[in-house]
């Protein structure tokens, strides 16, 4: 429905069932049947314009077959706005969502609300040089003891040089704030240098790496070898190969600092105008104080167009979780079919 001047509002909606062999992610697992329905809307404004945003509201209701106790109804809303004139760009994103998920961290789908903002910006100074830099502020806030509530503050600084028509080179700096209510609060300093852009007419991304400190406020520091990367290689006209590597400072939600670094790649086709596949491997290894967990994970899925505002998508996801420590070892299998809507 059009609202004006270039502004649209369209309904969303999912409809989802999974089958979960393991819904706890725990050493003795319990499986159960899960349905979804998530309805939401979407409003898009400044469609060709320098000014474009769009807001997302969705309202996601979870029911469990077996486990009535695990039911959630959930919200999330996201906003995001960006200015672009070709010599200046500005980025606003702001979001709040209700979660109730399982991850490497977290077991028992805990419930926490996470609220994130953030702004960017990237200038032109010269014919050959841009200046970027940006602030994003996020808040998590736990549901039960253990976990602690976070607020974490980070700032980076990048400039960038054009050495090609299609390449920038870069120099930066991030400097990040964590705070928390279990363990210890730490500042982060990432120094690195870098490139982005067309590498080969198929190759296209971005890297950067260096040295990143940590520093505890209950004394104590640590250096590691910092990465951020993320490439994209064109195999054929319908088919992109994706890696990404980091290696990172982290702490977890019980307030444990650790060291994660995380390589992943996956593999997207077209296969005709209604059929597209992708499948994904990433392995994640943090390492704690007194030892190092590994954290697996593939999945493979299918997506078949049914007309500009239906799509119905099938795929299968499996994760195991290794650790010396007694009990926290887990395996997942996941199998979901579900249908996504937009009108």
């Amino acid at each position: 429905m059009a609202i004006g001047d270039g502004a649209e509002l369209f309904l969303t909606g999912k409809l989802g069932v999974r089958s979960d062999d393991n819904v706890l992610l725990a050493a003795r697992a319990e499986s159960d049947l899960i349905f979804e329905f998530a309805p939401g809307v979407d409003l898009t404004f400044g469609k060709n314009a320098q000014l474009q945003g769009a807001l997302s509201l969705v309202d996601t209701f979870t029911s469990y077959s077996d486990n009535s106790k695990l039911n959630t109804n959930l919200f999330a809303g996201n906003f995001r706005s960006v200015f672009d004139d070709g010599k200046m760009r500005l980025g606003l994103d702001v979001g709040y969502s209700e979660q109730n998920q399982n991850s490497a961290f977290i077991r028992g789908l805990i419930r926490r609300d996470v609220f994130n903002a953030g702004a960017n910006t990237e200038v032109e100074v010269s014919q050959v040089t841009r200046l970027g830099a940006g602030i994003s502020f996020s808040h998590e806030n736990y549901k039960r003891r253990g976990f602690t509530d976070s607020d974490n503050l980070s700032i980076p600084i990048n400039l960038f040089y054009k050495w090609t028509d299609k390449t920038d080179l870069s120099v930066g700096y991030r400097y990040r704030d964590y705070r928390v209510d279990i363990g210890s609060d730490s500042t982060d300093h990432f120094f690195n240098i870098g490139a982005r852009g067309e590498f080969s007419p198929k190759l296209k991304g971005r890297f950067a790496i260096g040295l990143n400190t940590r520093k505890l406020d209950r004394g104590g520091d640590d250096t590691l070898l910092g990465v951020e990367s993320g490439f994209t290689y064109e195999v054929s006209p319908k088919t992109n190969l994706d890696l990404n590597v980091s290696n990172d400072f982290s702490t977890s939600p019980q307030g444990e600092q650790l060291k994660s670094f995380v390589i992943g790649g996956s593999v997207s086709s077209a296969i005709s105008a209604e059929w597209s596949v992708k499948g994904g491997l990433s392995l994640r290894n943090l390492g704690y104080a007194r030892r190092t967990d590994d954290f697996f994970e593939a999945e493979l899925g299918a997506i078949y167009t049914v007309s500009a505002n239906i799509r119905v998508g099938g795929s299968y996801q499996y994760r195991k979780y290794s650790s010396p420590l007694k009990g926290a070892g887990f395996n997942n299998n996941i199998f979901a079919v579900t249908a996504n809507f937009r009108y």
